[in-house]
């Protein structure tokens, strides 16, 4: 299961459609050449997403996850 402490590194390599998802949300996790380091959490909150954006980004994508 994703969780929002999941490691962004551990979520790309469990699905790997999450990269499209996450930039669709702004949050470019390989877009610009360098990774982002770090949890879902803390790169959500990085670019101003509250707690409840985030709980709907995690149930997103263990949707994702079951769906693949």
């Amino acid at each position: 299961m994703i969780a929002k402490d999941t490691q962004i590194e551990d979520l790309i390599r469990e699905i790997p459609s999450s990269i499209s998802y996450l930039m669709e949300k702004g949050i470019k996790c390989l877009a610009c050449g360098e990774p982002i380091w770090g949890t879902l959490e803390s790169a959500a909150k990085e670019k101003g997403f509250s707690d409840s954006d985030i709980q709907r980004f995690v149930n997103d994508l263990n949707s994702l996850k079951l769906s693949t």
